[in-house]
Parts: structure tokens; sequence; C-alpha cells
């Protein structure tokens, strides 16, 4: 996209003369010292408030892992249980990768998207930790919690660690790579988060109890988890794509996709610790089956929304494609470098 010029630049242009100096008429680029002094001092916070962040995001994130590297120290058998919690959410991911019918999103982004996550994730964490106690225990006051901070939070956090590198980058040229992006975003929250919850709950066993059983028990639960988080950030992902070739309409577009995203990621944490309880009341079947099947059908209403998206997104795709209409080369963005 080019850069908008203003009427002098233009009429300059137009004269084909180009004789006239524009610095500080309508062009400007860094010349004197109180350029160079500005220009200095801006990259220096904006770069620097950057770092900030990032450190304070790894020191948080190294303070948070440190109880479940000590037990994966002790037993290192405990990190197979940790990559088997990220199995399904992994292979979900892998299948939205595989739905991408434009080009191949380059490995290095879908890396530093999915570290970008472990690291965004542990701002909300601090910031459920900080806010919980203010909800009070009562299930009113936990319903406010579940869908005012952990799901627009969570959902955030997935969706900044897309925004602030994958989707300025030349490759995000398509609007369904926002899915892609997002569901790599989801994988990295839950990776961190599994590791968090399987440290804690085999930190805290009883001495007399199995490690293995603990283990196995808790990592099953996190492998349960882990498809929503790739579901409910896939869905904002991609309509943070659909945003970026949509600018007079972005801010409304991406706000959509956090609303929904956090609506269902809401809806799952409020329901899952009341319905397999009431269905396993009502069914001659046990709490544990009633917990799976009610988070695998709740995964798979949710995903087939995301699923209808992705389908008619290949589908008219694929209908261009074979008519010929357009050109179908990506468009630039205010963030893709110019073309020569």
């Amino acid at each position: 996209m080019q850069r908008r010029r203003d009427p002098v630049e233009r009429a300059e242009e137009r004269s084909g003369d180009g004789s006239l100096d524009l610095y500080d008429v309508s062009t400007w680029k860094p010349r004197s010292v109180p350029d160079l002094i500005a220009y200095t001092l801006y990259n220096a916070v904006s770069y620097g408030f950057r770092a900030i962040v990032l450190l304070t995001a790894i020191v948080i994130t190294l303070s948070l892992l440190v109880s479940p590297a000590a037990l994966v120290v002790e037993d290192p058998y405990l990190a197979g249980f940790f990559a088997l919690s990220l199995v399904p959410a992994g292979l979900l991911a892998a299948y939205i990768w595989y739905a991408d019918i434009t080009t191949a999103e380059p490995l290095r982004l879908l890396v530093a998207t999915f570290l970008l996550a472990i690291l965004f994730a542990t701002f909300a964490a601090v910031v459920n930790s900080v806010t919980r106690p203010l909800f009070g225990v009562g299930a009113v006051g936990s319903l406010l919690f579940f869908y005012l901070i952990v799901g627009p939070v969570e959902e955030t956090v997935k969706l900044l660690a897309v925004k602030v590198f994958a989707y300025r980058s030349s490759s995000f040229d398509a609007v369904i790579d926002g899915a892609v992006y997002g569901a790599v975003a989801g994988l990295g929250f839950a990776a961190i988060e599994n590791a968090i919850y399987i440290g804690r709950v085999v930190g805290e066993a009883e001495p007399e109890a199995s490690l293995l059983a603990t283990a196995g028990g808790i990592a099953t639960v996190r492998a349960l988890a882990g498809p929503g988080h790739v579901i409910y950030s896939a869905i904002a992902g991609y309509y943070l794509g659909l945003a970026k070739f949509n600018r007079e309409y972005a801010g409304p577009i991406v706000l959509k996709g956090l609303l929904v995203a956090a609506f269902v990621h809401g809806t799952y944490n409020v329901t899952v610790g009341i319905v397999p309880g009431q269905v396993a009341s009502a069914l001659p079947i046990g709490y544990g089956i009633a917990f799976v099947g009610y988070v695998v059908c709740y995964d798979l209403a949710v995903g087939y929304y995301l699923y209808r998206k992705l389908a008619r997104y290949r589908r008219t795709y694929q209908t261009v494609t074979n008519d010929g209409v357009g050109d179908l080369r990506p468009e630039l963005t205010e963030f893709d470098p110019p073309q020569r």
C-alpha cells in the first residue's frame, strides 16, 4: 500500500521537475540534529518498551516453570506426560494448518508465534490470579469471572501473540492465515498452561499417591482442554486476518472475533464444572465418561463453527482459482515492504 501524499508532493510529482526541497513542508526524514535526536529517542522508547514487556514476560514465565522443571529433573518421564497432553491440540492445529489452501506459512513465524503465546500466557495467569478474589466464591462471581476476565484476557493475549509479529509479515497474505497463526498461538498457550497444571497437581499430590497415576490423570484432563484453546484462538485469528484486508472496519472485525472467542471460552469454563455432573446424575454413566463426553461434544460444536468458515474460504478460493477470476497475488498492506 502506497504512502499517502500531501497535495504539494503530488503536484511536485506531476510537474516532473523534482527540484523543490519538500523537507519539513510535505515530506520528512531525519536530517538535522533535532531530527536525529527525536528519531533516536522515539526508537529507543519504542523498542525499549517492547524489550521491557518481553523481558517481563520471560521472567514471569521462568518463575512459573520452575516447579514443573524441577519435577521433570527429578522424574524425567513426566516430560512425556507434558508432551502427551498436547497431542490432541497439536493435531488440531496441524489440521488447521493443512486447511490453509493458500501459501504455506514459514516455520520461523509459526515457531515465533508459538513461543510468544507461551510468554504472553503468563500475563493472563497474573491477571487471573489477581482478579479472582474480587469476584468471591459464589456461582454468580464465578460466572462473571469467567465471562469478564478469563475468556477476554486469555483470548486477547493469544491474539497479541499473532498481532505483534506474524501479522506484520508479508507472509501473512490471506485471511485464512489468521486462523493458522491463531491456532498455533492457542497451542502455545495450552503448552504452558498444561505444564503449570500438571506440575502443580503432581507437586501437591499426597506422598503415598502413585505419581504415575496422578500425572496420567491430570495429563488426560489437560489433553481434553487443549483443543479448546486452539479452536477459540483460531476463530479470533480468522477475524484478525479478515481485518487485515478490510482496514476501514478493522477495529470492529477484530473486536467481533475476540467477543466470539471470549464468549465460547467463558461458556466452556462456566459449564464444564456443572453439566458433566448433571449428565452423570441423569444417566447411568460415571462422572469421568460424562466429563469426557461433554468436552468432546462442546469442542465439536464450536469447532464446527470454525470448520464452516475455513471450508467456505477454501470453496471460494477454489472457485475463483478455477474460474480464473481476479489476480490472486497478495496485495500490500500497511505492514508489508514496498514492491520494486
